[in-house]
């Protein structure tokens, strides 16, 4: 191990221990070890701070001012109606309804959508308080069903690589989309059933200051003309039509959502100072800030060293569900710390796969679970949607942790069995 892999490892632990301790702004730790890496050489100053230019960075941005916007209309006043008349009915059946809804839109955008968590989470975080079912309890779970889709048949990103990284290893695969998505639903069932678990255990408390206004006010009152609302559910809709084409044509897809914001500023629907409020709210340092410490561990060579490591220390004559779950743990651990998902599944997944091969077990179940594992990481607040997680539902550290590490291991454990069930060694 290289001097700069260990001091970008401390590093990266200091920022994680700051955060722990919740005594910084939230947002303040990732800058501070922007600065750090630049001090000690890992990172230059733009390289360290490229997050704030990333292009899903911005993209983040631009919807937190859209949804700003969104809470000025009478749809979220009708939404928030909804949501608070069914939180005082409900309880536990509100709670899996609303998980159940947010897993069913994932189906059509598709996992790791990143318009769709922030969408979700912008409008789950306008909910009023409810004793009989907290908004604490539905940003952690929904904010989460944003990655797990009901229904899982868009899922061509991961199945293309899984194709990819099975022929880059000479092996032609013959895998059926349906049996690939049965894999996928058996995660999601694995997230469901955490959610079930920690339904009782999960914090009671109000959220956001738009929530405690809510509570005092009873329902809000909508103060935006008609044509002004108008103008911002045209924004919304036209904004989230360029993330989805944004795979199509490129970064034009981020400036028709900025294009968007700016439509909502010329009309008046917001001021200059509460776009610019919105935009830099502290997700938005927290999630630039993290992007520069991921770049730095992935720069390091960091990821082929363990990888290569793993390999070794696996040896000839290993349980291939316990091979598999380990390259898994590895693969959603080091794609959360280096933010590199498909680079860290390309390391870990021809690893895996000769390891199976060697071993002499067919590697499709390993291919599959080690792609799909890519973005099942979530335990650590270091990526843009477990950040957006903790900072809008005000959770500590503890409070987060209590529901992502069983969550993390849950799934992991899901997905290792879907696997070897649906495509036997």
């Amino acid at each position: 191990m290289t001097t700069q892999m260990i001091i970008a490892i401390a590093i990266t632990v200091l920022m994680v221990i700051l955060i722990m301790q919740d005594k910084l702004p939230f947002g303040a730790p990732p800058l501070l070890a922007c600065l750090l890496l630049v001090i000690f050489g890992i990172a230059d100053i733009k390289s360290a701070f490229a997050g704030f230019s990333n292009s899903t960075i911005i993209m983040l941005a631009e919807f937190m001012a859209i949804i700003a916007a969104l809470q000025k209309t009478s749809f979220i006043v009708k939404f928030k109606e909804t949501m608070f008349n069914m939180a005082n009915r409900g309880g536990f059946k509100a709670y899996m309804l609303m998980i159940l809804v947010v897993m069913l839109g994932c189906s059509l955008f598709g996992t790791g959508s990143t318009a769709y968590y922030v969408m979700t989470i912008g409008l789950l975080s306008t909910l009023p308080y409810s004793q009989k079912l907290p908004p604490s309890k539905i940003i952690m779970t929904a904010g989460f069903a944003a990655n797990h889709p009901l229904i899982p048949f868009n899922t061509a990103l991961q199945y293309g690589i899984v194709i990819a990284v099975l022929g880059s290893a000479g092996i032609t695969a013959n895998i059926p989309v349906a049996k690939f998505a049965i894999v996928n639903l058996i995660l999601s069932l694995g997230f469901l059933l955490n959610c079930v678990i920690q339904y009782k255990y999960l914090p009671d408390h109000p959220i956001a200051a738009a929530t405690e206004e809510a509570k005092a006010q009873g329902v809000l009152e909508t103060k935006l003309p008609k044509w002004k609302e108008n103008v911002t559910y045209i924004a919304f809709v036209v904004a989230v039509i360029g993330m989805l084409l944004q795979s199509k044509i490129g970064d034009a897809g981020y400036a028709i959502a900025g294009l968007s914001v700016g439509a909502i500023l010329v009309a008046g629907v917001m001021d200059f100072k509460e776009i610019r409020d919105a935009i830099s709210a502290p997700i938005i340092l927290m999630s630039a800030g993290v992007i520069g410490v991921a770049d730095a561990l992935g720069s390091t060579g960091l990821t082929d060293l363990v990888g290569s490591k793993v390999a070794e220390m696996l040896g000839g004559n290993i349980n291939p569900f316990i091979m598999i779950f380990a390259f898994c743990v590895l693969t959603s651990v080091l794609a959360t710390m280096t933010g590199s998902t498909i680079g860290t599944v390309y390391v870990f997944a021809p690893l895996a796969i000769a390891t199976c091969v060697n071993l002499g077990f067919d590697p499709t179940a390993a291919a599959c679970a080690i792609v799909i594992s890519g973005w099942c990481g979530h335990f650590l607040p270091i990526d843009g949607m477990p950040a957006m997680v903790m900072g809008v539902g005000d959770y500590n550290i503890k409070e987060f942790w209590k529901f992502t590490i069983p969550q993390y291991f849950i799934r992991l454990l899901a997905l290792t069995a879907g696997s070897l069930l649906i495509f036997p060694v």
